[in-house]
């Protein structure tokens, strides 16, 4: 049989997902495979960026009731009829049309780089996040390392910010962001690693799949052997996410009682808004990577024991992103509770506290893990 050298010297196409499989299905047989590749990734873009303005108008209209109700009042109540649920669509029509203005002396590179840098990164996180089993854009071996890898970035973006406005006040906050979130990058990156050690693996899709016992309630928080490690090791992730994200009691980067508004105060219209995507953006991915691995992803009872299908798929996107969203509520809740603090204080918790109290739950996992591994038939 004769080989057609044009084909044979044809490089192999690389190992497809979701989305590439969908182009596939779409278009004919003959299509190279780069082009499906890069028609895969548009696609994959426009479903995440759907997504994530979806949820960014529904967060910051669900922030401004949270804090209404915290603080005795309404809050959004005339646009749109019930409850005000089209304020923030208001918002953003409002911010499309205002004037894109670069302030004199900026650095014109920098001051437009820096939003769609933020921005670029916190959309980039949702490649390995699993809604569902048939629905992730890549299962990412190193899932929770590629997590923490990419929201490192967001830091570049707004020290570009700071130093490309040409104001002080935008520099301080910069460089208080550079420090926050080097700080508590390291509490944040041994907190998970208690998850990783029970799970064996990196892999988000991975770490859902092992909770699925139980009828669906086999959480990491719920497991008899290890809950006491678990849920110390969620706590001290969530309050070093709040860091992480800017949120308060952590928000030293955008002080508005000492820096206007800290690094993007010289911003304004579309390129404003784009830091508060990524802020309710990076929110969201932290809250679901809490809840792929500490409170089971998309297993829940009833979800979990459906046959494989396009309902089953659905209800488990409404599971994983509902527990998602109750702990972004969660961020809300602290943000409108607790007052902020003082710089020295967020160093001093990042360093003498988180940090020394993450390297002994990490001990205590691996030291848990080796006995069990010892004595197999004390497994649940």
């Amino acid at each position: 049989m004769l080989t057609d050298p044009v084909t044979a010297a044809a490089p192999a196409p690389p190992q497809g997902n979701l989305w590439t499989d969908l182009m596939h299905g779409v278009f004919p047989d003959g299509m190279p495979w780069w082009m499906v590749a890069v028609l895969g990734a548009a696609v994959a873009f426009a479903a995440v960026m759907l997504f994530v303005t979806v949820i960014a108008m529904f967060s910051i209209w669900l922030e401004r009731k949270v804090a209404g109700h915290i603080q005795v009042r309404l809050g959004p109540m005339r646009v749109g009829g019930w409850h005000g649920w089209a304020q923030s669509v208001a918002d953003g029509v409002k911010l499309l049309l205002k004037e894109d203005v670069v302030v004199t002396g900026a650095d014109r590179l920098l001051f437009k780089l820096a939003p769609a840098l933020v921005l670029g990164t916190a959309l980039a996180m949702f490649v390995a996040l699993p809604f569902a089993p048939g629905l992730q854009i890549a299962d990412v071996d190193l899932g929770v390392f590629f997590l923490i890898s990419i929201s490192s970035i967001t830091t570049i973006g707004v020290i570009m910010a700071g130093w490309g406005s040409n104001n002080k006040w935008s520099v301080y906050g910069a460089m208080r962001e550079a420090a926050q979130v080097a700080s508590y990058e390291i509490p944040l990156g041994l907190s998970l690693m208690p998850p990783v050690i029970y799970y064996g693996s990196l892999s988000l899709r991975t770490a859902t799949d092992m909770q699925a016992g139980w009828l669906g309630l086999h959480w990491y928080v719920f497991d008899p052997l290890h809950f006491w490690i678990a849920i110390p090791s969620f706590v001290l992730f969530f309050v070093a996410a709040l860091a992480e994200t800017k949120r308060a009691p952590f928000d030293l980067a955008e002080s508005e009682s000492e820096l206007v508004a800290g690094f993007h105060t010289e911003y304004s219209g579309i390129r404003f808004s784009f830091f508060f995507l990524e802020e309710y953006a990076a929110m969201f991915v932290m809250s679901a990577v809490g809840a792929a691995l500490w409170f089971g992803g998309w297993n829940f009872p009833g979800v979990t024991q459906m046959p494989e299908g396009a309902l089953r798929d659905f209800l488990c996107v409404v599971v994983f992103t509902v527990k998602s969203m109750l702990l972004v509520f969660v961020m809300m809740w602290v943000r409108w509770t607790l007052p902020r603090i003082r710089i020295d204080q967020v160093m001093t918790l990042g360093y003498k506290y988180l940090t020394p109290l993450s390297l002994i739950l990490v001990f205590a996992a691996a030291v848990l893990e080796y006995f069990l591994a010892l004595a197999p038939s004390v497994l649940p």
